[in-house]
């Protein structure tokens, strides 16, 4: 495993870890540092590396995904797919080809600055969404219409050929002063719940994402977020890997990393039905800065714990709260409840007399700029 964090709960399920320095969100990632990370993880699995399977963070890196490629076999998405779907020019010129619904895109400069976004090329999770205060784009950066609605995402797999829908999941934002637009969770309804959007719309959703997947050889697990209003929908883009809502779709039989690895050798695998429970993932802020992580008595439910010792800051993402139940928004209200004692448990821990802040732990890298949303 390889990551920034080496939070917790990956220590204690994965054989080996190495943790990278930087910030997730950043954009960049340090390419030497992967590599050699990725191989020396290589050599310690002893020649029985059966591939690699990347997260976020690699969106505005096609040439380290095909570096890694060069060494490696990559379980996923291709270098040349995560270029064609994550370069906003080229996907907005696929679907007005294509005939799908999006949101208009330019370089700039506007003059009405107000019906315009800023997003980062690459960019994930939605801290790097600002509104258009200029009316122009910073390098690496371009501008995309705001569009009404609420927002959705399409999960499903792929072989290149073919999808599967496994679900779709709703989402919603945490805005802070400096993020407005900061992802907060995800949630996928129950199998005898009615969906939140007409199943026309699903379809055309659906249809879509088997449209982009066929025209850009995406294999693997995926996401379609699309912002839904009424009868009109537009696609936002396509997330060629797996994302934060793994947390919500990895609720059947069968471990859904499975199978996003035989999608991915372009073997469709069986789907078996969908869970009877909706279930939902949260993301917990931390309220005010943390300079150093207390032991925890963690509930189940959470995960990301970061490692005793570790820094938080302020508005970074503390850990991920998870919730089931049988309908939709049960679960949203023990979402909220379960952060809000999340940050109750940390702040009394904090006060008790027991813990020494003064003890010698390692800290997270990256200082307490390093935890940033994983979607």
């Amino acid at each position: 495993m390889l990551d920034l964090f080496g939070d917790e709960d990956t220590l204690a399920l994965a054989e080996s870890h190495r943790t990278l320095p930087g910030r997730f969100g950043a954009g960049t990632r340090d390419r030497a540092g992967v590599l050699s990370a990725l191989s020396a993880l290589s050599q310690q699995a002893g020649g029985a590396e059966f591939g690699i399977v990347l997260g976020s963070g690699f969106e505005g890196a096609p040439d380290l995904i095909a570096e890694i490629g060069a060494r490696h076999r990559l379980l996923g998405a291709a270098p040349e797919t995560v270029a064609a779907l994550n370069d906003p020019f080229r996907l907005a010129a696929l679907c007005a080809r294509l005939a799908i619904p999006h949101p208009a895109i330019t370089a700039g400069p506007v003059a009405d600055r107000d019906a315009w976004l800023v997003k980062r090329i690459g960019g994930c999770g939605g801290s790097h969404i600002r509104a258009s205060a200029t009316g122009s784009t910073p390098p690496g950066h371009y501008l995309q219409a705001r569009m009404p609605g609420r927002a959705f995402a399409l999960n499903f797999l792929s072989d290149g050929r073919r999808i599967e829908p496994l679900a779709l999941t709703e989402q919603w934002q945490a805005p802070s002063p400096l993020r407005p637009f900061r992802y907060a969770g995800a949630l996928a309804r129950g199998r005898d719940e009615a969906e939140p959007i007409p199943p026309a719309i699903e379809a055309r959703i659906a249809e879509a994402a088997l449209r982009l997947a066929r025209e850009t050889g995406l294999t693997g697990l995926a996401s379609a977020d699309c912002l839904v209003e009424g009868e009109r929908w537009w696609l936002l883009e396509i997330n060629p890997r797996p994302g934060a809502t793994l947390d919500v779709l990895d609720r059947r039989p069968t471990p859904l990393l499975l199978q996003h690895i035989e999608a991915s050798l372009g073997r469709m695998p069986a789907i078996e039905a969908s869970p009877t429970d909706a279930t939902g993932a949260e993301i917990c802020y931390a309220a005010r800065t943390c300079p150093a992580m207390p032991p925890l008595d963690w509930p189940d439910h959470v995960h990301d714990r970061p490692r005793v010792g570790s820094p938080v800051a302020r508005d970074a993402p503390l850990c991920t709260v998870t919730a089931s139940g049988p309908e939709a928004v049960t679960v949203k209200e023990e979402l909220r409840s379960r952060t809000a004692q999340v940050r109750t448990l940390l702040e009394e821990t904090e006060n008790s007399h027991e813990f020494q802040h003064e003890r010698p732990e390692p800290q997270r890298p990256g200082g307490t700029a390093g935890r940033e949303p994983r979607r």
